[in-house]
């Protein structure tokens, strides 16, 4: 009963979205949310470094983050770490870029919903301390999760006190996993919030200084990275220097909306890293 009230609320609310006002986190934002990743996934058209005028209005950074993902990775065979549990949605999971490969989730703590049926493996753990063997995945993808490692994950995440956390420098722990696991010539597909520099219990924003800790600690052969802003009329293509003052808005402290009535980050940095 539960999958069919929420068959019907996903089908009859997005649509609803737009004609509300589309104000973030509102009624029928989520549905409308997720029409609109599904079609950008699924736009082969669409061009990352030149994203068009308007988009993802009032939409947050899972609009840049998840078509940047799956247009950077290949069709080929291999083992996938999703470290974050951030594909862990039916119609991620049935995107063409993952129907050849073994799919692995490891996260933090059990969550209500785990697709078994589609031959998804799950793994709860902390990813500063992965049970992987060395050089097991041909990709690792990891998008919005370093920011909340070593921070306070019981607000959203996990009942367990241990995981009350303040250090600051906890991801690198992360990152130096993360490229143990890959293989020889695999890649890491990295994302997280950028601008100026907040710790903000749960969760940080990543600073030019921090996002070079990660390049350092992960030594790539060779590195990609692009930045997006996201400004009143939507999600812009932008860079390190025009996003260094970028905030966040987080829908879970703060009551009232900015004038750009941004969903949660305005800007992030998304890292292609090869090892």
């Amino acid at each position: 009963m539960k999958k069919i009230i929420k068959s019907i609320y996903r089908a009859t609310c997005g649509w609803l979205y737009p004609l509300l006002g589309k104000k973030p986190w509102k009624f029928g934002y989520v549905p409308y949310k997720f029409a609109q990743i599904r079609q950008a996934i699924n736009n082969k058209n669409l061009n990352m470094a030149n994203l068009p005028a308007g988009y993802g209005h009032r939409i947050d950074e899972r609009i840049v983050e998840y078509p940047w993902f799956f247009k950077a990775l290949p069709k080929t065979h291999g083992k996938l770490l999703d470290a974050g549990s951030i594909l862990n949605y039916p119609f991620l999971l049935d995107h063409d870029k993952l129907q050849n490969k073994q799919v692995y989730i490891s996260t933090l703590a059990p969550e209500s919903d785990a697709f078994w049926g589609l031959g998804v493996s799950y793994i709860y753990e902390d990813l500063r301390d992965s049970c992987f063997r060395d050089d097991y995945f041909d990709w690792v993808t990891s998008l919005s999760t370093i920011e909340h490692i070593g921070l306070d994950n019981t607000m959203l995440y996990t009942d367990d006190k241990a995981k009350r956390e303040n250090d600051r420098d906890g991801y690198l722990a992360a990152i130096v996993e993360f490229r143990r696991v890959l293989k020889p010539g695999g890649k890491l597909y990295l994302s997280m919030p950028y601008g100026e520099h907040q710790n903000r219990g749960w969760f940080q924003i990543f600073n030019a200084e921090m996002v070079n800790k990660i390049k350092v600690a992960f030594s790539p052969s060779t590195f990609s990275e692009q930045y997006f802003q996201y400004t009143e009329q939507g999600w812009v293509n932008s860079s390190s220097e025009a996003a260094k003052n970028a905030t966040y808005f987080d829908i879970h402290t703060e009551k009232n909306y900015g004038s750009d009535y941004a969903a949660a980050s305005r800007a992030i940095i998304c890292l292609e890293l090869t090892k």
